[in-house]
């Protein structure tokens, strides 16, 4: 009588149950010794047996139909089933003799009426242990998840808090994976050339393998970076330490979803290509070169356009004269910045009654949230709708514990880009230095989203904030011409009732 040994262990991972397959061959091969028993070949699986689909459990069954042995030696017999279509399987080659026996050295059996019931019972105490294993690890799932506890493995970025059953931030990942949203939230990056920027960081997954395309696009998509946990399709509010901010993790959706096609490639590169429309017809303004001389005009597209060519020494000095407008004095710029440095002071000592606001908007939530499952369990809700509202509310609750913490921190968003508007501002002169010419076309882009070309002469329709300097600029009262380095400087008192002080109230100046 020929037989087959089949070892299995539950794991496919190495790091589980290492030497449960060693163990049981060592164990079987003994058996086999002392009871004499003709071994044909040996199986081994690293896999589990709760779901049907074993590759070399089925190749041992083809095998045993062909007539190459007709037992098989298992340590237990819920290492060869411990699902129905398996156990049947076994079940059925025993009934029609294709299968002449079974040795387990744990447990008798003999091929008799009794002993296939007692198989049966066997198979069914290992269907039951797996079933139950399961729910119970779906019920302490429920139960962390209720808790705010990434159930699970710490994905990339985090690590596993053995003390709190939680995550912590991985100090040396976490700042790399805030980097990479920072970085995808520009939109100068795709997501291929972020990998390969990520891989030169140093960013690689915790068995030290280089990240692929869809690694890190899967990274960019999980919310568990901002506070919240996705698991099956639900979300629910984490308690662990966020590596990033909701609206940082708004900006990479957004990013993500508005990735356009390529852009063709140009022939050749203009200082001002792509930059301007035509004032007549609103085509696009292109360049050409004749003569040794660059020319912009109207690319004519809606048919016939009166507007005439202009060259782009005429177009660089328009824009530097528009960019001269917008620059600020060194010492107005210290001034402004100094005030708002004083109004970020003031505005701290107001913003705890706006985090008092949204933790009650937070308790609000909560109460909808008790109440929708209320409304699920007594069965008004589907599991559908649950889940959809479910979301949204959790995610409303984030995106004010992100308001709160940024809050907390002292952040103070808008008067932070009222300073970077101001020094900006400062700034802008030095790029009408010859050699800063390139960086004009960048510069014009934050000032005005929308050139014109008419008459042979650009005008901007200028972004908040930068519109009010540009409307501005010919004032006296507050303005010293064409100087661009005065020496005199703004009192604060003129500052008080400077035209550039409702810029104070912009929330962006882009």
């Amino acid at each position: 009588m020929a037989t087959f040994i089949y070892v299995r262990k539950s794991s496919e991972g190495d790091e589980r149950q290492a030497l449960s397959i060693p163990a049981q061959l060592s164990e079987l091969r003994e058996y086999a010794d002392r009871e004499q028993l003709e071994i044909a070949a040996s199986f081994e699986e690293a896999k589990t047996a709760r779901k049907p689909g074993r590759t070399v459990f089925a190749e041992m069954l083809h095998r045993i139909s062909k007539g190459e042995a007709d037992s098989i030696l298992a340590w237990h017999p819920d290492r060869l089933a411990r699902n129905a279509v398996d156990g049947g399987t076994i079940i059925h080659l025993l009934d029609t003799s294709v299968l002449r026996t079974l040795i387990f050295p744990t447990m008798p059996f003999d091929s008799s009426p009794h002993g296939k019931f007692m198989l049966q019972i066997a198979f069914g105490q290992s269907k039951l242990y797996v079933d139950q294993l399961s729910e119970n690890i779906k019920r302490g799932n429920r139960e962390k998840l209720r808790k705010g506890l990434w159930p699970a493995f710490a994905p990339l970025g985090y690590v596993n808090n053995r003390k709190t059953r939680g995550i912590d931030p991985d100090l040396d990942k976490a700042h790399l994976i805030r980097k990479m949203f920072e970085l995808y939230a520009s939109g100068d990056y795709t997501l291929k050339a972020l990998t390969q920027t990520m891989q030169e960081v140093g960013l690689r997954s915790y068995r030290d393998n280089v990240l692929s395309v869809s690694s890190i696009q899967r990274m960019l998509q999980n919310p568990i970076y901002y506070g919240a946990i996705r698991f099956n399709g639900e979300m629910y509010e984490g308690v662990h330490e966020p590596i990033i901010t909701k609206k940082l993790f708004d900006d990479c959706q957004e990013v993500m979803s508005n990735r356009g096609k390529k852009k063709r490639k140009r022939k050749h590169e203009f200082l001002f290509s792509g930059f301007m429309s035509c004032g007549s017809c609103t085509c696009a303004v292109t360049a050409e070169k004749q003569i040794g001389h660059t020319y912009y005009r109207c690319t004519k597209k809606r048919g016939v356009c009166t507007e005439k060519y202009l060259r782009e020494e005429s177009l660089l000095e328009q824009v530097k004269a528009i960019v001269e407008k917008v620059s600020l004095p060194d010492d107005w710029a210290a001034n402004m910045l100094a005030e708002l440095d004083k109004e970020s002071e003031e505005e701290k000592q107001e913003h705890q009654a706006a985090i008092t606001e949204r933790e009650s908007e937070k308790e609000a939530i909560n109460a909808k949230l008790d109440r929708l499952l209320d409304l699920r369990i007594e069965g008004d809700l589907d599991s559908d709708e649950y889940t959809r509202k479910k979301n949204t509310l959790v995610n409303h609750k984030l995106a004010l514990d992100s308001e709160i913490r940024e809050m907390q921190k002292g952040s103070d968003n808008r008067l932070e880009s009222m300073k970077t508007f101001v020094r900006e501002a400062r700034d802008a002169k030095m790029l009408l230095e010859d050699d800063r010419t390139s960086d004009l076309p960048y510069f014009c882009k934050k000032l005005g989203s929308k050139w014109i070309l008419s008459g042979q002469t650009v005008r901007c329709q200028a972004n908040r904030g930068w519109g009010v300097l540009l409307a501005s600029a010919g004032n006296p009262d507050w303005r010293r011409g064409r100087d661009s380095n005065p020496r005199t400087g703004c009192p604060v008192n003129t500052l008080a009732v400077c035209p550039i002080r409702p810029l104070w109230h912009l929330s962006s100046h882009s």
